[in-house]
């Protein structure tokens, strides 16, 4: 699939599909979102010319970009016994609330150095300062074998997985025709591998971490490639996030700065002339998610309260976006969500 000046008729928009980081509780969120969507516009995902996924985010685009439709993504969110059993034992097992003890060393002073410099960006550098993580990734690891063969990559080639080299600062896009190829498992560790939480992972002789530490859905990627429309899910921003408390109030700084890089890439690609819809948490669904997007506990209560938070919130967004776009979904609803 060539992703690059790729529009179509207007009886079928060309569409790209951009998922941001968010832990836990942000993947569930945005399967939730995808669930909403998916009702507003009788448009499949998994259909989108180009996936592009940052982190979590990057979980939930290999898992479309492996043919798994909403459904079954939501299904095993809830638990459901008709679920897929690889789905359900991977969203059984999240990581915990609360990293392991990180070694006694900064993951990337390298980083951090460059980002003193003004050649790599502070919050990189920041994250670079962090110890470095000795979480485990082999879930992630597990999800991908599951996906597909060892060393390949998911059916939809547009599928890109955004990582950032942790020694660099630069933007790592797996997937990514310009990109070296990789295997899935490496490529998903790596945009997943939040610093302080998780070790970098080595492809190709280079270090990599969470590609959220330079932009949490890194939706400017898709300006090259002249889609008539993008959908960006990103559950780790908020235009409207209303008063936070506790540990709320530091999450809320690291959103802040996340939602300004946000409004400069979705405003470079309407200038570009695509269609941005763009969907973020609300203040209720903030209030629910609390401080710590990692925190297992919450994820069940922050899916059920999404999928009746992003309902309206989807409909609006494609509404302000293109009104024509919006169409009364046929009720398809699991009498258990409501949704």
């Amino acid at each position: 699939m060539n992703a690059t000046s790729t529009r179509t008729t207007p009886s079928r928009p060309s569409r790209g599909l951009v998922l941001g980081c968010g832990g836990t509780l942000g993947a569930a969120w945005t399967i939730a979102a995808l669930h909403s969507l998916r009702r507003a516009t009788h448009w499949d995902p998994r259909e989108a010319e180009v996936l592009v996924g940052t982190s979590a985010g990057a979980e939930v685009a290999a898992l479309l970009g492996a043919g798994i439709g909403v459904d079954d993504l939501l299904a095993a969110q809830l638990g459901r016994q008709d679920a897929r059993p690889e789905l359900l034992r991977h969203f059984a097992a999240p990581p915990r609330a609360l990293p392991p003890r990180p070694a006694a060393f900064p993951g990337s002073p390298r980083l951090a150095r460059r980002a003193l410099r003004r050649t790599a960006p502070m919050l990189a550098g920041l994250s670079g300062l962090l110890p470095q993580g000795r979480g485990d990734a082999r879930r992630l690891a597990a999800l991908a074998d599951s996906l597909t063969p060892p060393g390949q990559w998911v059916r939809h080639p547009a599928t890109w997985l955004v990582a950032t080299d942790f020694d660099t600062g630069r933007r790592t896009v797996f997937g990514h025709p310009d990109t070296r190829p990789a295997a899935l498992r490496d490529a998903l560790r790596a945009s997943w591998a939040v610093p302080g939480w998780y070790p970098p992972v080595r492809v190709g002789g280079r270090r990599y971490a969470d590609g959220g530490i330079l932009s949490t859905a890194s939706a400017d990627l898709l300006i090259p490639s002249g889609l008539d429309e993008v959908y960006v899910i990103a559950p780790m921003s908020s235009r409207s996030p209303g008063p936070r408390r506790g540990l709320g109030r530091a999450e809320a700084l690291l959103r802040r700065v996340m939602t300004r890089t946000l409004d400069a890439e979705c405003a470079a690609l309407r200038a570009a002339g695509t269609r941005v819809v763009r969907i973020e948490p609300t203040a209720a669904d903030l209030e629910v998610m609390g401080g710590n997007f990692m925190d297992p506990g919450r994820r069940l209560s922050v899916l059920e309260t999404a999928l009746r938070t992003t309902r309206a919130l989807v409909r609006e967004a494609v509404s302000e976006a293109a009104p024509d776009a919006v169409r009364e979904a046929a009720p398809t609803a699991d009498a258990r969500t409501g949704a």
